[in-house]
């Protein structure tokens, strides 16, 4: 029997927009924050990387906290749009002010002006928006295949977004006059993109009502539960942690492919070749989420195509590593391109198996908590994204990294190598282990035919 169909194309492609949005602070920031730090305003790498793990403390609690505040509320709009609306308000405002550290304050106020920017702009405002953003695929359909393919949508937006952040912005800071004022520029009208593509986002779907969502299942979907109660349903279940364990994988990932910036500058010496690497990691993942939902259909199901994705990918980014040491950016680009494409799928069902994880909750503990579910993809993106950063900090300033030197001691090119070659490598290895044991289609399956 056919599911039933929920939405138009035009629903799909302007939920999928709000990773425009979502890009436009995450893209950047990783990308870029710790360049701007310190090559421009003058901050030391390491303390930057300790205090974006201090800020990481309050990321945990938020999470939950917000997920759970999704799954109480009740307005005309829904459960998670209007905290999808009002938080992007406050992640325009903060992203801007990241950017915007006066070079005439003392030291200490520039570290304290940068940390409680970015503690504002990751703890709630981003955790508030990119929660309710996420929830919305298990509360606009039903429908499975649609799922899948809103968040193929969602992450072609977000791959072509990175892709053209990373292209684009020192061209651009550089053209708006370089230095502090340059990067400012550039951050206020991202965040004034972000706030109008988020805005349209918002109000391109509609959720279904809860007689809808509940309709065919029995229990109490309205029952009350506290934050304590909300972090024990989530630990209990073993695909939420594995789920979280893999974002928060991903997001180390990219971060130490973000000191790609550093590899070009002090390794391959030639900058201009980071957007050139960028095309070679997103142009595949585009290519690979455009044809993920017809891969979900053949391979009925997405268990085993985003291990074989994640298997490929770990391939990938091994021959990367050897033809660094070949020294051949030719086979770099193309084993770079190799990998991406394998991890792809998963990048394009990822939501559809978390809304699977919240249907195996249901089943397994009769409450129905989506947007407490989907606190996993905001938990991720922010510890694994900050967690990542701060290291890369670390290991920069333990490696003798000279702010703005036009040549870096041997001990800073050898800690470049083992950030932009060995660690994804290693990453990608684990959560490809990670994907063999996360088969929650099986076992909501089994659990349906009461075995």
């Amino acid at each position: 029997m056919e599911e039933k169909k929920y939405l138009k194309w035009y629903n799909k492609v302007g939920y999928g927009s709000g990773d425009i949005a979502g890009n436009v602070v995450y893209a950047f920031l990783t990308s870029f924050v710790m360049v701007y730090l310190t090559d421009t305003v003058g901050l030391n790498a390491g303390i930057v990387g300790t205090l974006i793990a201090v800020s990481k403390l309050f990321d945990g609690v938020t999470d939950i906290f917000f997920g759970s505040m999704i799954d109480k509320t009740k307005s005309k709009m829904g459960k998670a749009r209007p905290w999808m609306l009002y938080g992007y308000i406050g992640c325009a405002v903060t992203l801007a002010a990241i950017f915007a550290i006066p070079t005439d304050m003392g030291e200490f106020a520039q570290y304290a002006w940068f940390f409680i920017a970015y503690t504002l702009l990751n703890a709630i405002f981003y955790t508030a928006n990119n929660i309710a953003y996420s929830a919305l695929t298990a509360l606009v359909t039903k429908n499975s295949k649609e799922r899948v393919e809103m968040g193929s949508y969602r992450f072609i937006f977000a791959f072509s977004t990175s892709l053209l952040i990373q292209s684009v912005t020192l061209a651009l800071v550089e053209g708006f006059g370089g230095g502090a004022a340059g990067w400012r520029t550039v951050a206020i009208i991202y965040a004034i993109i972000g706030l109008v593509v988020n805005t349209i986002s918002v109000f391109s779907v509609k959720e279904l009502s809860e007689e809808e969502l509940n309709e065919s299942t029995t229990g109490a979907a309205d029952e009350k539960y506290s934050l304590l109660d909300a972090a024990k349903i989530l630990i209990a279940n073993k695909f939420y942690m594995m789920i979280s364990a893999t974002y928060i994988l991903q997001q180390l990932y990219s971060a130490m492919t973000n000191m790609g910036i550093y590899y070009m500058m002090y390794v391959l010496l030639n900058e201009d070749l980071y957007p050139v690497f960028s095309w070679a990691i997103n142009i595949p993942l585009i290519i690979a989420l455009v044809i993920t939902p017809g891969l979900v259909a053949k391979w009925k199901g997405m268990y085993k195509l985003n291990l074989t994705g994640y298997i490929i990918g770990t391939i990938g980014r091994a021959l990367v590593v050897v033809a660094a040491y070949l020294g051949s950016i030719p086979l770099m680009l193309l084993f770079t391109a190799v990998a991406s494409f394998g991890m792809g799928p998963w990048q394009g069902d990822m939501n559809a198996v978390i809304a699977a994880c919240s249907e195996y909750t249901y089943l397994t503990k009769g409450k129905r908590v989506d947007g407490t579910m989907y606190s996993c993809t905001s938990l991720g993106v922010k510890l694994g994204g900050g967690i990542g950063t701060a290291i890369t900090g670390w290991l920069l300033a333990l490696s003798g990294y000279v702010e703005k030197a036009p040549v870096q001691a041997d001990s800073c090119i050898q800690m470049l190598h083992i950030m932009y070659l060995w660690v994804p490598v290693i990453i990608t290895a684990i959560i490809a282990f990670i994907m063999s044991r996360m088969n929650v289609e099986k076992a909501n399956a089994e659990l349906k035919a009461g075995k």
